[in-house]
This record gives structure tokens, C-alpha cells and sequence, in this order.
């Protein structure tokens, strides 16, 4: 009995000493409200949750100017806070973009001849007989496939010939120039253009930048060049994996 009267004296004196330190809490946190501190502000410096603060609070309201003070100040953070990750993020992908540049480049011709094949399996045209064509919005990707037949595969360029695909409200002979001049396939060389018609009252394409541009080669010996050289690619893709295991497994064991 006597050791149950001490630990409810205990007890009672532990609870004493968290309502004082709780009243401290709550004077405290008054006091920095007179000061002109945020519920947040506050709540750094007390523990206090929120909900508590405004329940004490509420007879203590901010000024019409601080709150406009402290959303300023906010607003500020946010702002500092924006520009230090974009920084971070620049920086960052500056040294990889270096890295990668050191590693990539230059090219081989054969890497390049690759990237062409590795670029047609994945967008180019596998069904219309004797032409290689390739269809794209991307312009670099334009771009790089007619260097990839001019300059890889040796396609004179008067054999290049393109065709855009646009929608009703974008500018016609603008795009047609834009591709003519990305490409420097000359425009007698393009076909006629394929309009798009809107069929959505309203609804405008103009995001879609210039279109979509095809490029294409009506010739047998260039299609059966690209179709077998991607077959080639594709029969030893065992072999390729096999390697690949033999070379990350080597290079695990050092």
C-alpha cells in the first residue's frame, strides 16, 4: 500500500510538471504571436501542433499587413528554394551531359551506321515494298536519318524525296519551307502535303509544332541493305546476350 501511495505521488507530480511546462508553452507561444509569428513559426519553436496553437491563439489574430508580410516571405522561400534545385539540376545534368559527351563521341562509322539501323527498326516503314521510309515530328531525328542515308549509306540526295503530314490550321507553305530547309531536300522534291481536317469545333494543333515529316527511298538495293541488316541484328540477339552476361560476369570477378 505504501508503495502504491508513492507512485500515485509520483504520477501526480509528473503530471504537475507537463501543465507547467505546458502553461510555459502556451505563454510562450502568445508571446511570440504578439510578435507577429506564424502558426508555423511558432510551432518550430514550442512542438505545439497546429490545432493546439489555435486553440490558444484565437483571440490573437495577425495583422492584415503581417499576413501580407509573412505570404511575402513565403512566397520568397519558395522562390529561393526553386532557383537553388534549379541550380542543382543544371549543375548536375551539365557534368553528366559532359560525361557522356567524353564517352560518346566521335562517332564511328559503323556506330553510326548502328544507331541508323537501331533508329529505322524502331520508326522506319517495314511494309512498303522497295522504299525505306521514315515518318517523324522529331526534327533532329529528320535530321539525322537523311545524314544517316546521305552520308552512311551514300543515297544520292536527289533521290530523297518527303512528304509532311500537318493539320488544317497550321501554315502550309510555312511548314513545307521549315522541313525544305531542315533537310535540304529542295521543295520541288516534296510531295503534296496531307491536311488533317479539324473535325472538333475549336480544337486547334498549333502545339504540334511543324507536323510530321516522311522521308523516303524508292530503291530495292537500299531496302534489302537496311531489312538485312536489321535481320542480322535481330538473329544474334542471342549471342549479343550471351556476351553481354560473359562481359558482366568477367567484370564481376575483378
Amino acid at each position: 500500500m505504501i508503495l502504491l501511495n508513492y507512485s500515485l505521488v509520483i504520477i501526480e507530480q509528473r503530471f504537475k510538471n507537463m501543465g507547467k511546462r505546458l502553461i510555459g508553452k502556451k505563454t510562450a507561444a502568445i508571446e511570440l504571436r504578439q510578435e507577429g509569428a506564424s502558426y508555423s513559426q511558432i510551432k518550430k519553436t514550442t512542438g505545439i501542433s497546429k490545432s493546439t496553437l489555435s486553440g490558444w491563439l484565437k483571440d490573437y489574430p495577425l495583422s492584415p499587413q503581417r499576413i501580407k508580410e509573412l505570404r511575402d516571405f513565403s512566397s520568397q522561400r519558395i522562390e529561393k528554394f526553386r532557383n537553388t534545385m534549379r541550380i542543382k539540376k543544371e549543375t548536375r545534368q551539365a557534368l553528366i551531359f559532359q560525361q557522356e559527351e567524353k564517352y560518346l563521341l566521335p562517332f564511328t562509322k559503323k556506330e553510326l551506321y548502328l544507331a541508323g539501323l537501331f533508329l529505322y527498326w524502331g520508326e522506319g516503314n517495314k511494309t512498303t515494298p522497295y522504299s525505306t521510309v521514315l515518318s517523324n515530328s522529331n526534327p533532329d531525328m529528320i535530321k539525322f536519318f537523311v545524314l544517316w542515308l546521305t552520308k552512311i549509306l551514300k543515297v544520292p540526295k536527289n533521290m530523297l524525296r518527303a512528304k509532311i503530314h500537318i493539320y488544317q490550321d497550321m501554315d502550309e507553305l510555312g511548314e513545307l519551307n521549315f522541313w525544305s530547309k531542315l533537310t535540304k531536300i529542295p521543295k520541288s522534291n516534296f510531295t503534296r502535303p496531307y491536311v488533317k481536317q479539324t473535325t472538333q469545333a475549336g480544337l486547334t494543333y498549333r502545339g504540334f509544332h511543324h507536323g510530321t515529316c516522311n522521308i523516303i527511298v524508292h530503291n530495292r538495293d537500299i531496302t534489302e541493305k537496311v531489312t538485312l541488316g536489321l535481320k542480322a541484328i535481330s538473329n544474334n540477339i542471342g549471342k549479343l546476350t550471351a556476351k553481354s552476361d560473359k562481359i558482366a560476369k568477367n567484370s564481376a570477378g575483378d
